[in-house]
């Protein structure tokens, strides 16, 4: 395993395992000095929150935030089934 894959992997337990973030369904790569994130999240809080948990875990990398926020409401109107 490189130190790349090694520092990805420290970097995803630190988002899945801390409370202001608990996110499982986040990727992180790390490339060079760059850690990328993508995905999805429920608000901009929990996206503010990831590069909160990931700066305290890595201050020396720079972090790509391309996590989109997808609200999960109620689905609106009735679903009509035949």
């Amino acid at each position: 395993m490189s130190s790349e894959q090694y520092l990805a992997a420290n970097l995803r337990r630190a988002v899945a395992e801390d409370p202001r973030t608990a996110e499982l369904g986040v990727r992180v790569t790390v490339r060079g000095d760059n850690v990328m994130l993508s995905g999805d999240v429920a608000c901009a809080d929990r996206r503010a929150a990831l590069e909160e948990v990931l700066h305290e875990a890595a201050p020396e990398l720079k972090i790509l935030n391309d996590v989109r926020v997808t609200p999960a409401g109620e689905p609106e109107g009735e679903e009509d089934l035949r």
